[in-house]
């Protein structure tokens, strides 16, 4: 049984073999599933419904999987892991970019998918509220409230996607020191290596874009050389 049993999930990809594969898998693994054929049925299903993470398939007749998982970030922020049979890695960044949370390359074992998924719905170690240290800390105009996980900009609640929330809390942890690429990749629970570190550094630079008033000349969330990344609250 999966450890986030009762967790609803949208399987969007037009192979029929797929996604009932997947669907039969998932509900073995305790959780409610959906099924979409295509973008278009998705979006059909989503009026109607929320769910706790969506698997998207990236390549689809009619609106690719990047395409929807940009528009679906205009106004959501459940968690999204897109599929790809691509394995080219400008096709995985143009996915992250676009706001998913992670990605997984076919053919994949379902029990990697199932990995993923727990690793994306999975509370982020140490997020229970400490005794001491700051309750809110302040990025300029940005305040992050530690305690509930939220980030404003004055009476404006700022959209995080699960992974860029993970972030947070990692770093809400431990502000003002430095964090390896290889550390944050294993703190969101990901198979190592550089292609999961350069994924990291694309949900960076979109943490940044929410922050700082240039991320190009990042202030708040700095680049430490040779060390990883850095908060560096006010």
């Amino acid at each position: 049984m999966s450890q986030n049993a009762e967790a609803h999930l949208l399987i969007v990809d037009d192979d029929e073999r797929i996604r009932t594969l997947l669907q039969k898998f998932l509900i073995r693994n305790g959780f409610w599933v959906t099924a979409a054929r295509d973008a278009e049925h998705a979006r059909r299903i989503l009026t109607g419904l929320d769910f706790d993470l969506i698997v998207l398939d990236v390549m689809m007749p009619g609106e690719d999987g990047v395409s929807l998982t940009r528009s679906l970030r205009e106004d959501r922020d459940m968690p999204i892991l897109l599929l790809t049979a691509k394995s080219e890695v400008e096709d995985r960044i143009a996915g992250l970019e676009a706001g998913a949370d992670d990605y997984l390359v076919k053919p994949f074992e379902p029990k990697e998918l199932l990995l993923r998924i727990n690793a994306i719905l999975r509370r982020m170690p140490g997020e229970e509220a400490r005794d001491e240290g700051p309750k809110v800390l302040y990025l300029g105009p940005v305040r992050y409230d530690i305690e509930r996980g939220e980030m404003w900009h004055g009476q404006e609640l700022i959209r995080l996607t699960a992974t860029e929330s993970a972030l947070m809390r990692i770093f809400s942890h431990c502000p003002g020191e430095a964090v390896a690429r290889s550390k944050l990749v294993e703190d969101l629970g990901r198979a190592g290596g550089q292609a999961q570190e350069r994924a990291v550094d694309v949900q960076i630079t979109r943490l940044r874009r929410k922050i700082e008033a240039d991320p190009k000349q990042p202030r708040y969330l700095q680049t430490v050389r040779g060390a990883g990344y850095m908060l560096a609250p006010d």
